[in-house]
């Protein structure tokens, strides 16, 4: 009997483990600063979508890139601005890729200042 107790109870312990172990996964982005400003700003994606070029997958991959960018931590700088920052340029890019492009993509000219976020958070 004591066995089973102590059996019953590793399993919970393993289960709770595991379970913290997935919701971890689900927090962490699924691209880094870096991935996303060379994909999304250097390759090119952003600037199709501020001139309102970019097709509708293009639209919703810069949402990915944004989406990643709000669960990622800026190198320095203060985390509550970036988080403001990022999500700005996130909901400008849902905009965007939920058919308002015109909208969207002027939000994205004002909102994206890639000197201003260096300064503030890369230092």
């Amino acid at each position: 009997m004591r066995q089973l107790i102590v059996a019953a109870c590793m399993t919970c312990a393993m289960l709770m483990v595991i379970g913290m172990d997935s919701s971890a996964a689900q927090d962490k982005a699924k691209f880094t600063i870096s991935e996303v400003m060379q994909q999304a700003h250097k390759g090119g994606l952003l600037k199709k979508v501020q001139n309102s070029q970019a097709s509708e997958e293009e639209g919703k991959q810069l949402v990915d890139y944004y989406k990643a960018l709000t669960q990622n931590k800026p190198p320095m700088g203060d985390e509550k601005a970036w988080k403001k920052q990022t999500e700005a340029m996130l909901a400008a890019a849902k905009l965007y890729a939920d058919g308002k492009k015109d909208q969207g993509a002027a939000d994205l000219k004002k909102i994206v200042n890639c000197a201003g976020c260096h300064k503030m958070f890369k230092g």
